[in-house]
């Protein structure tokens, strides 16, 4: 019963995408700094060396695993063009499959060494986008009987209807950083490009605004123990999101917790766990729902991020690292 309902709210959403009213929300990562890319173009080459990033988010398992979103990237710092180059594919499933959106990116950040301990970076990311929505799999408003359910075939034209949209995207951001803090902008879908299948609807712009720092606390035999509280907020069309949270690293462990609303709701906390060495880290969340959602056994969301650091053939001169969490 339960898929037959979501299927409705799937048919329902392809409805309104086609339409001039559309609210499209990108899909979202808790663990925002481990898939920088993800949040802002002008994070390419900020580790300066290669760097691979690895994402997967499953939301709301306990309804079947009907958000599914993966990422992967990679980026490096080349000294010869004054910034960083970096490649970003995702793909994020909507109602076991029925709606895919696909995008690959290639990302260039230009650096700007504005002191020996502050830098600033501009970035920009050309997309391809595709969107494909399965029509056959949907069930519509005509096909319901009051007693029996969904019986009846639907009088929709499911045949001739568009399964597939592609069409170019781009983004723009910026970036500013010291030792020890660190702030940054970014716009995406700059010339909201047209995603409808049958009329035009237009994908909002998404505005990202994040700041944060890392401080050291203590030190104990070497081992230094760092705090890290970072605020992001992200806009799109009428949704705002507001993500306060903190880090605390201790050797190679960290630990964070996060808190999540938008102007009506509080949404979520997050717990996250991540272990920290030399050539990778490894890092796993789960959102806590604790708005009206939390009656609707999702079971949250889970996440995992991975990211393997290659050694650089020669190290950039002066390079400043940035001081954003590792996850």
């Amino acid at each position: 019963m339960f898929n037959n309902i979501f299927k409705t709210g799937i048919a329902l959403f392809a409805f309104f995408f086609s339409t001039h009213i559309a609210f499209a929300q990108d899909p979202a990562f808790s663990q925002f700094y481990a898939n920088p890319l993800y949040l802002n173009p002008a994070f390419a080459g900020t580790n300066d060396c290669p760097r691979a990033n690895l994402n997967y988010r499953d939301q709301w398992p306990g309804i079947g695993r009907t958000y599914v979103t993966t990422s992967a990237s990679w980026d490096q710092h080349f000294e010869a063009i004054g910034g960083g180059l970096g490649v970003l594919v995702s793909q994020d499933r909507a109602g076991l499959g029925n709606l895919n959106t696909s995008h690959a990116s290639l990302l260039y950040s230009y650096r700007l060494k504005i002191n020996n301990k502050f830098d600033m970076r501009a970035g920009f990311e050309a997309s391809f986008r595709m969107i494909e929505l399965d029509w056959t799999n949907l069930t519509f408003g005509d096909m319901i009987d009051p007693q029996y359910g969904f019986i009846y075939p639907t009088n929709e034209d499911i045949i001739n209807n568009p399964t597939q949209r592609n069409f170019p995207d781009f983004s723009a951001g910026l970036l500013g950083y010291s030792e020890n803090f660190f702030f940054g902008f970014a716009t995406h879908h700059l010339t909201q490009p047209n995603q409808g299948f049958i009329s035009e609807s237009r994908l909002p712009t998404k505005i990202t605004a994040h700041i944060g720092g890392n401080f050291p606390l203590s030190k104990y035999k070497n081992t230094v123990t760092t705090i890290a509280p970072n605020f992001v907020y992200q806009k799109q069309q009428d949704f705002q999101q507001f993500n306060y949270g903190i880090y605390v690293k201790r050797g190679p462990i960290v630990g964070g917790l996060w808190a999540r609303n938008s102007l009506n709701n509080f949404d979520s906390f997050i717990l996250m766990l991540g272990l920290v060495q030399e050539s990778f880290k490894f890092g796993y969340s789960y959102d806590i729902t604790v708005s009206n959602l939390k009656n609707s056994n999702t079971l949250g969301a889970h996440e995992l991020s991975f990211t393997l650091f290659m050694p650089c053939r020669t190290k950039s001169k002066s390079f400043n690292t940035i001081s954003c969490p590792q996850f």
